[in-house]
């Protein structure tokens, strides 16, 4: 669609910041206010929504979209979307490890064994390491702990932090983000310890390097989100 608005301004709304265009309320596609938490994030919004051409994309408008989906599609059953988040425990990348080559092995051990061990530390909540492809069944009072501090966010948290768990594969990652202060691009490196290693085995294709490229700015843009939605 075409943009329609001049000015882009942020109110104070009665259940948030508001974004307004020409004076009027930006709503979001399920036509409910656009309320957002914090000053950071409005700023961010109201960007996004300045840097719109003569049409606007909604593709580049991250934080808007992340901002929507808290609004429309966690806040009505933020309970069902935090237990759906949670469940990524019992398959976490970080507990899946290579039986060879040791190089590998080391590698592995050294960007994802202090992510647990914080995990286990900060929750209580152990989990099971296996080099193993079979499923391993993660302790339940783990995956319990694990599951009350997902539930212990609000939606515009939910909203980011279920972008760092969906692209890293990995709750504890997501978790140590949201909640323990690490630096999303060194995670994000962190996670990608099996595809560098293929890398540099047999070659990079350019096809999985953007691809890859594309989803560390996606992951980068999700821990900004949660950074900014923090009350």
């Amino acid at each position: 669609m075409k943009r329609f608005y001049k000015d882009v301004t942020i109110v104070e709304g009665r259940d948030g910041l508001a974004i307004e265009l020409d004076g009027r309320a930006v709503r979001t596609p399920a036509r409910a206010p656009l309320a957002l938490p914090t000053r950071d994030l409005a700023e961010a919004v109201a960007a996004e929504w300045r840097a719109q051409g003569d049409e606007i994309d909604p593709a580049a408008m991250i934080f808007t979209g992340l901002s929507n989906a808290a609004i429309d599609h966690i806040a009505p059953n933020p309970e069902e979307f935090a237990a759906g988040i949670a469940r990524y425990a019992q398959s976490d990348l970080l507990c899946y490890r290579a039986d060879g080559p040791d190089a590998l092995v080391a590698r592995q051990a050294a960007a994802w064994d202090p992510l647990l061990d914080w995990a286990a530390n900060r929750y209580d909540a152990p989990l099971i390491v296996t080099q193993s492809v079979i499923p391993v069944s993660q302790p339940q009072d783990s995956l319990a702990r694990l599951e009350a501090a997902v539930r212990a966010h609000d939606p515009f948290m939910l909203a980011g932090l279920s972008t760092l768990v969906t692209l890293s594969g990995s709750l504890i990652c997501g978790l140590a983000i949201v909640e323990g202060g690490h630096d999303p691009d060194a995670l994000w490196q962190a996670v990608q310890v099996d595809e560098q290693w293929q890398s540099e085995q047999w070659g990079e294709d350019s096809q999985a390097a953007a691809r890859n490229l594309r989803r560390a700015g996606e992951f980068s843009t999700a821990g900004a989100f949660c950074t900014m939605s923090r009350v």
